[in-house]
């Protein structure tokens, strides 16, 4: 929906996001360690152990549509992981509305840095040429360089591979190396994702004496995976391996806590460790994937992990370092946000948006709303245009991952609208066509369908005045909730507002909404189910909580 203008200004003067259940691990010397390690949706994770850096583990993940992109983690022990940066945090176009046979869809670049710690020392992006997706390099012994990737699923199921020139992109042409399995020096192994991303997700492998094959498939192949099973973790795959400082070997995969049912999955796809077995000559082992592992003995319980990090969203690194706390998952447990946004905090690292945000709509604390982060509304909600597409204008849009079932997500809003359909509000958000939203909205008084709970619904005399209201609406594939309209009570209006989303058990989420600072007068107004979020290609699944103008 296109607003009519946009308002002026919206502050929120709290934010607060709490776990209800933590995770806890032993410290001991069993190995016994608890999945996800990187909660929330952190999927397609690589991972490389560098004893030049401290004995440090780094972890990247993907992001797609959310920025800043590609989150980095780093660990020293496998099981405290601090956020250390974004690797893309630049403003680039994207191929929104091409053609599905328009080969420009598909871009892939490559990033370096000397220093992981530091945001400056990231290059910009290198763009090589190939149609498809999963690219990682190769670097042969005889000191050639080549990439790997998987061909767009248009075209072929494929593994293909180029020699190239990682400082300037040029790849010398791309060949067909490993047909896969369909569903060292004496050996170069090559490691496959099969059967979709979905319940069918699985992980193969193959080994060659020559670079460019041909490829032995492993007759144990899937080496990875949980189809047909009954695990709560499913979908698991694009696995990685590397080695710690005892030799060593481990895995990550992506994953989703969904059971076999695939009906409910809303931190969608997550970061998972296994142990693996790798002996000279043989095909690697990789344990199963269950939420309690046991594995290798794992290097000491440690925080140090070195070097400042950045410690807020870059977009904003103008601002003075002060409160600026970079999140630890420390043993799987996820910490809670309790954000103020006081004079010369920023906004946290961990914090995101949808595409490319525009910087002048976000300010902490401004002179005139201390304490507050003022909000400039955009004209598109998060629907946008089509689902699919929102323009060069975007959206004013700032969230967290959702990294726990049982939680609670809160915010104060102060909000004066003006105009019809000018609204603020909370979203459990998935992509711009599936997402739940509760919001304050000015609207006729004939638009309300139901009375606030608690309260009668009065006679409408006046059914073209505007009035503040609290509407709930969804967006999604498959059956959702009816919207709800509800007038906000007259002794409510003028001031602060508190908004809330919960997470209450696995399936559902509630929705309620009262004044700021007055617990007793929450009120529920639905409880909806988390499966309407939890659909599609979870290759584009950002969970994200948020409070959004539209």
């Amino acid at each position: 929906m296109i607003l009519p203008h946009v308002i002026s200004a919206l502050w929120l003067t709290t934010f607060t996001y709490s776990s209800l259940v933590p995770v806890a691990a032993t410290q001991g010397s069993n190995s016994t360690f608890y999945n996800p390690i990187i909660p929330g949706f952190h999927p397609d994770p690589s991972c490389i152990f560098l004893p030049e850096w401290d004995e440090t583990f780094f972890c990247a993940s993907s992001s797609f549509n959310a920025f800043p992109g590609i989150p980095l983690h780093a660990s020293k022990d496998l099981q405290n992981w601090k956020l250390i940066g974004t690797i893309a945090s630049f403003r680039g176009a994207g191929h929104d509305e091409k053609d599905a046979t328009d080969a420009s869809r598909w871009d892939n670049i490559i990033f370096r840095a000397k220093d992981p710690y530091d945001p400056a020392s990231w290059s910009n992006a290198v763009h090589f040429e190939f149609e498809g997706y999963d690219t990682e390099p190769f670097w042969d012994d005889d000191g050639k360089t080549y990439m790997n990737g998987a061909h767009a699923w248009k075209v072929g199921p494929w593994i293909q591979q180029t020699e190239a020139n990682l400082d300037t992109g040029e790849v010398i042409g791309w060949k067909t190396i490993w047909n896969g399995t369909g569903g060292m020096k004496d050996h170069i192994f090559i490691a496959k994702m099969d059967g979709g991303t979905g319940l069918g997700h699985m992980v193969t492998i193959a080994r060659s004496k020559n670079i460019d094959g041909p490829y032995e498939s492993n007759p144990a192949n899937p080496i990875l995976t949980n189809a047909n099973t009954t695990e709560y973790f499913q979908t698991v795959g694009h696995a990685d391996l590397f080695q710690d400082a005892s030799g060593n070997w481990w895995s990550v995969a992506l994953a989703t806590r969904s059971g076999p049912e695939w009906l409910h999955f809303p931190m969608v796809r997550e970061t998972v460790l296994t142990a693996a077995t790798w002996k000279e000559g043989e095909w690697p082992y990789l344990t199963p994937i269950s939420g309690k592992m046991s594995g290798w003995k794992m290097p000491p319980y440690s925080l140090e992990v070195e070097g400042p990090g950045y410690e807020s969203n870059p977009l904003f690194s103008s601002m003075t370092v002060t409160d600026r706390l970079s999140p630890w998952i420390s043993l799987g447990e996820v910490k809670g946000d309790d954000v103020s946004f006081g004079p010369n905090s920023s906004i946290p690292a961990h914090f995101t948006h949808w595409r490319y945000p525009i910087e002048n709509s976000y300010t902490v604390s401004p002179p005139e709303h201390l304490n507050s982060l003022r909000l400039t509304p955009s004209k598109l909600n998060l629907t946008a245009f089509n689902g699919n597409y929102a323009g060069q204008e975007g959206q004013t849009f700032i969230g967290r991952r959702q990294q726990d079932t049982l939680f609670t997500y809160s915010v104060d809003v102060d909000f004066t609208p003006t105009a019809v359909e000018e609204e603020v509000g909370v979203s459990v958000f998935l992509t711009q066509n599936h997402h739940f939203d509760l919001g304050v909205v000015l609207l006729p008084t004939k638009a309300r369908t139901r009375a606030f709970p608690g309260r009668n619904l009065t006679v409408v005399e006046e059914p073209d005045k505007l009035k503040l209201h609290f509407r709930f609406r969804g967006e999604s594939y498959v059956p959702i909730p009816a919207n709800i309209v509800v007038p906000v009570p007259e002794e409510w209006v003028g001031e602060a507002l508190h908004l809330e989303i919960k997470g209450v058990n696995a399936t559902h989420y509630s929705f309620s909404a009262g004044p700021a600072g007055a617990a007793s007068c929450m009120q529920t107004l639905l409880y909806a189910s988390n499966n309407a979020l939890s659909w599609g290609f979870t290759g584009e699944c950002e969970r994200i909580l948020e409070p959004s103008v539209s």
